[in-house]
């Protein structure tokens, strides 16, 4: 039997939202390490289904405690879980994100938040050479019924440097991110079905990361470079 997400997870957080200081974590601490044992399991579960049709070299689950050193919010814990599973470098490219927030914020994630400087341009120079495949790729019927069929991310105004922001594939290469994003409602979340549902969205994915897998590890001629 696969495992759920508990309800217990939306109503912590509800109660951690309106009482987020370490008094009230430090004596709900035991409730917490129960929930957290939960949702690990139901993590561990994702990465064992997406290990079936993908090579996974680890998953990250990340801890509660937020890092306020440099925030202006000062509150002490977040109140979301959030894991991320990494793709087996050199050879495979790109990543899945799990975010697991009560009142409906929940959302999967995946592809390519932060591309090194040297993969950002290369991904570019990819796209002004050729957008056909990529275009061909998101336009496919079963990815864009989950994902949609562009782009979320921050992007730069015009054009990056070196680049004219006349090219017919602009809106592809001033993207800074190529990443993909789908919200739950907590009914969703909740569901028994919902481990199935990640499966689902994530296997969608694949065409994708094959792509940006093969531009990645290769120059502009094709050459492999690992």
């Amino acid at each position: 039997m696969n495992p759920t997400v508990p309800k217990s997870v939306f109503t912590f957080f509800n109660k951690l939202e309106k009482n987020n200081n370490r008094d009230w974590f430090n004596e709900h601490k035991p409730e917490f390490k129960a929930i957290e044992g939960e949702v690990k399991l139901f993590y561990n579960k994702v990465l064992e289904d997406l290990n079936k049709h993908d090579d996974i070299d680890k998953l990250k689950i990340f801890r509660i405690y937020r890092d306020v050193r440099f925030s202006k919010n000062k509150l002490p814990y977040k109140t979301h879980f959030g894991g991320s599973f990494h793709r087996t470098k050199p050879k495979l490219r790109g990543g899945y994100y799990l975010h697991i927030q009560p009142n409906n914020e929940s959302f999967l994630a995946t592809g390519f938040w932060e591309p090194a400087p040297a993969d950002l341009l290369r991904i570019r120079k990819e796209f002004e050479m050729d957008d056909e495949e990529i275009r061909d790729i998101l336009a496919n019927k079963n990815f864009n019924s989950i994902w949609g069929n562009s782009f979320v991310g921050d992007e730069v105004k015009t054009a990056p440097k070196g680049f004219s922001k006349d090219h017919k594939a602009i809106d592809l290469i001033k993207k800074k991110q190529y990443i993909f994003t789908k919200k739950y409602t907590d009914a969703e979340v909740l569901n028994a079905n919902f481990i199935n549902e990640i499966d689902r969205a994530f296997k969608a994915v694949r065409p994708y990361f094959d792509y940006m897998s093969d531009v990645l590890t290769t120059d502009l001629n094709g050459v492999s470079l690992v």
